[in-house]
């Protein structure tokens, strides 16, 4: 296949030469893994002691990853983005919280990112992770099958009831949920609840969307089981594929707490794995919709050759492809010139709040063999172009 995916001028038409800059300054930054830890921490500390430090980081790390600070902030981007007909997922990015009311103001944040979606066309999908709707403990409880106190009863509902609210709402609209996947620990809960919102709304057009990551060994045969549920009940599956984030930490609580790895065992196993599942939602396209999450550019171009070989057009509304803001242009804009179906995530949310995200996808970006190199040689590829041409 044609290497699409190498014409920087395409990928990067979006962006100035300071912001080409800056790419480059950052990413030469996240290559150095140290650094991404010394800059973690003292960003930390900095925002903790309330220093005056939020100024530099929306100048550089939030501006080059996130669309702004709420969803109004986030609208020159989405519409500069859209020019290029390529779409947005806006991706509330507050990570870590505990309280019933902070769940609350979340489930709110995402309703009010569904009124704001149906009246753009450029933003097809809203997103969340589940414990952004209630304690990751409860979660985890209700995965091992511990039983649980009357106050997190109460709580687990309350979880139930957010996760009715956003899916229902989105119903209303036609407007489809992506649904994080988290650690293996509390996913068996996740899925569970995904499935009852899938079960429900997912019975014409589908709305709830799972996600799954290949890097667990097991998420194949969990699909086909999925979708054997699903074919006796008569819902669809949308389903969003990643590789996954929490490598190194599932790893450990393997380890530490004795247990079988639920990873796949090395890069070219969990590869293996994302196309295998690529080739069954592929083969079932009638029963499940794809979110194809990926920086990966082999996986992408295997995509697009299984949809070429099964003569699905590029713009087949059943299939997407998904990337971050601030990653893989070349993928994303690419894909979008030849007519196929692209959304960036784009986060967002106030500066202190989003750190702890920015700060786990440098430490993703430093532990991805090959991601930064790439982002660093696409860059330097278009300077010099730009540079040869005399183009700015």
């Amino acid at each position: 296949m044609n290497k699409i995916f190498d014409n920087t001028e395409i990928a990067l038409a979006l962006k100035s030469d300071s912001e080409l800059n800056r790419a480059l300054f950052l990413f030469e930054m996240i290559k150095k893994a140290p650094l991404v830890k010394i800059g973690a921490a003292v960003t930390n500390f900095a925002l903790k002691a309330k220093l005056p430090v939020k100024k530099l980081i929306r100048a550089t790390v939030f501006d080059h990853f996130c669309g702004g600070i709420d969803e109004e902030d986030c609208q020159g981007i989405i519409k500069k983005m859209h020019t290029k007909n390529v779409h947005t997922v806006l991706d509330y990015s507050v990570e870590g919280k505990e309280e019933e009311k902070q769940f609350d103001e979340t489930l709110q944040k995402i309703v009010t990112i569904l009124e704001f979606a149906k009246k753009d066309e450029a933003i097809p999908f809203v997103v969340f992770k589940p414990t952004g709707f209630g304690r990751f403990k409860i979660y985890q409880k209700i995965t091992k099958k511990d039983p649980l106190s009357e106050g997190e009863k109460v709580e687990w509902e309350a979880i139930k009831e957010r996760f009715e609210k956003v899916c229902k709402t989105a119903n209303t609209y036609n407007i489809p949920v992506l649904i994080d996947a988290e650690e293996s620990w509390m996913q068996v809960a996740a899925d569970a609840l995904i499935e009852d919102m899938m079960e429900k709304y997912n019975t014409k057009d589908v709305i709830i969307f799972n996600t799954l990551q290949a890097y667990r060994w097991d998420r194949l045969d969990y699909l086909k089981n999925l979708h054997q549920r699903a074919k006796a009940k008569g819902f669809k599956i949308g389903m969003k594929l990643v590789r996954g984030a929490y490598m190194e930490k599932e790893r450990e609580r393997a380890l530490k707490n004795n247990y079988k790895d639920p990873i796949c065992k090395d890069k070219k196993t969990t590869d293996n794995l994302y196309n295998e599942v690529l080739n069954y939602i592929l083969d079932n396209l009638e029963d499940i919709e794809l979110f194809a999450g990926t920086h990966n550019e082999e996986s992408s171009y295997l995509l697009m050759d299984i949809m070429k070989t099964k003569g699905i057009s590029e713009n087949d509304k059943r299939i997407w492809f998904g990337q971050l803001y601030g990653m893989s242009d070349n993928i994303s804009y690419n894909l979008s010139e030849l007519g196929y179906n692209v959304a960036k995530y784009l986060p967002f949310g106030p500066v202190k709040d989003v750190m702890p995200y920015l700060i786990r996808r440098a430490e993703e970006n430093t532990s991805v063999a090959g991601q930064t190199s790439r982002e660093l040689s696409i860059i330097k590829n278009e300077r010099a172009r730009r540079k040869s041409k005399n183009v700015h």
